[in-house]
C-alpha cells in the first residue's frame, strides 16, 4: 500500500444532466493505494463538525459518488474516482469521512469520446485512423 497527503476534495453531483461540483473545505486528509486486485483507493477527508449533514444526505442518497481530489500537492492534476462512503465519523469538533473507490482513468475515456464522435461523423477505415491519429 501506498499513503499520499489529501490536498483538495471536490463531490461532483450529476444532477439533471448537470455537472455540479462542491469543494470541501479540509483540514487534513489522506488518500491510500490498497494496490489490491480491484485497484481500489481509500480515500480519508478530515473536515469540520459543520459538514456532517451533507455528508449524511449524500451517503444516503448516492451508492456511488464521483470525487476529484488532488495528491501530495495542489499543482498536481485532478484525479477523479468513483466511490462510496463507507463511513462518517465524529472526532471531537471534527469529523472524518471515508472514502473507498476506484480511479477513473480519464485520458481513457476522453480518447474512446473522440473516437466515438469521429464514428458518428462517419469516418472509417483508414480516414478515420488518420483523423483519429490527429486529433491524439
Amino acid at each position: 500500500m501506498k499513503t499520499f497527503k489529501l490536498k483538495s476534495l471536490k463531490i461532483i453531483n450529476n444532477e439533471d444532466a448537470d455537472m455540479l461540483e462542491q469543494s470541501i473545505p479540509l483540514l487534513d486528509g489522506l488518500i491510500i493505494n490498497r494496490e489490491d486486485e480491484e485497484n481500489r483507493w481509500v480515500i480519508e477527508a478530515y473536515v469540520e463538525q459543520e459538514q456532517f449533514d451533507f455528508f449524511q444526505n449524500l451517503r444516503s442518497h448516492n451508492e456511488q459518488v464521483m470525487i476529484e481530489v488532488k495528491i501530495t500537492k495542489e499543482s498536481n492534476d485532478p484525479a477523479t474516482f468513483i466511490t462510496a462512503i463507507t463511513s462518517i465519523n465524529e472526532i471531537g469538533d471534527h469529523m472524518n469521512v471515508l472514502f473507498i473507490g476506484t480511479i477513473v482513468d480519464q485520458r481513457k475515456e476522453i480518447i474512446k469520446e473522440k473516437l466515438k464522435l469521429l464514428i458518428e461523423q462517419g469516418y472509417k477505415e483508414e480516414e478515420l485512423l488518420h483523423k483519429f491519429k490527429e486529433q491524439i
